[in-house]
């Protein structure tokens, strides 16, 4: 059954990728209409998340940034599916970074460097760095059920000089690297929703007590890797800047989980400046009501 589903999908994936971007986002638009008003995706989620984060603003506040929203994720899809066939001067031009010498700066010290993400604007895009980057990238990510569809997903992402590693493996594989002094930029998503455990480190984001993930503070802390903050943020539809913010170059000299929460105060500000490009749909507070039988610090 996953072959079927995989032979039946792909080809429909391969022609929208093809398409011309002025296309791809009509089709966006007709996917926008169909997933808010017909289907609902996770609406009720979404509205939640957003009402749970601004108390303050109004019923017609939450409606308007919700809309905005889905346009954003619809759009966010689909470029993605564009990434199949897009030339690497077609995404270098939509996808830039704005401080390219902070990342040679860096990486002429021949340390992997990490490198924290949020669930914001476009994430997916931001592989066409491996275009001006010396150190190749690993990316922690989950394994899709379906392995036909994993298998694209993993080449999509791994198209610049890129491989992914399941987070169940990461840090065998980091380790591995580690002790045969091959330098990479490690990218973790970090504003995931961490397995509830004794050992939770619980700080605020946007307002709320949650578990945070560490993963990319421990490690950077192990091997005293350079660690850092990809900021991206939407110019308009289909163009993205982003900037390589430093958070710490030793990080075995800052106090734990002073990086953790650096990255949170960071992608909190871009999220309150403009909420509609945050992944509402990611379920980032759901452990919010275990709080005060778990919180450690």
């Amino acid at each position: 059954m996953q072959f079927i589903a995989y032979i039946l999908i792909y080809p429909i994936l391969w022609i929208i990728s093809i398409m011309p971007f002025r296309i791809l986002y009509a089709i966006s638009d007709g996917v926008y209409l169909l997933l808010y008003y017909v289907i609902g995706y996770r609406k009720n989620i979404v509205r939640d998340n957003i009402k749970l984060v601004f108390p303050e603003k109004s019923d017609q506040e939450i409606k308007s940034i919700t809309k905005k929203f889905y346009h954003h994720m619809c759009d966010l899809f689909l470029e993605m599916i564009k990434t199949l066939t897009a030339s690497r001067r077609e995404l270098a031009k939509r996808f830039v970074l704005k401080n390219p010498e902070t990342l040679k700066k860096l990486e002429a010290t021949d340390n992997s460097i990490v490198v924290m993400y949020g669930h914001y604007a476009s994430y997916e895009w931001s592989i066409i760095l491996q275009a001006i980057a010396n150190n190749p990238a690993l990316g922690i990510y989950k394994t899709i059920a379906n392995k036909y569809f994993d298998k694209l997903v993993r080449r999509i992402r791994s198209k610049y000089n890129s491989t992914l590693v399941d987070s169940k493996q990461a840090l065998k594989r980091i380790e591995e690297l580690h002790e045969k002094k091959e330098a990479k930029l490690i990218a973790f998503i970090s504003d995931q929703s961490p397995k509830l455990k004794p050992n939770n480190y619980w700080g605020e984001f946007m307002g709320v007590t949650i578990p945070c993930f560490i993963g990319a503070e421990l490690t950077s802390k192990k091997y005293d890797y350079p660690i850092t903050y990809l900021k991206i943020d939407k110019v308009k539809r289909g163009y993205y800047e982003s900037e390589l913010i430093v958070l710490s170059e030793n990080p075995r000299e800052v106090p734990d989980f002073e990086i953790t929460e650096s990255f949170n105060r960071i992608l909190e500000k871009q999220i309150k400046e403009a909420p509609e490009f945050y992944l509402w749909t990611h379920k980032r507070w759901k452990h919010r009501h275990e709080a005060p039988a778990l919180k450690n610090n």
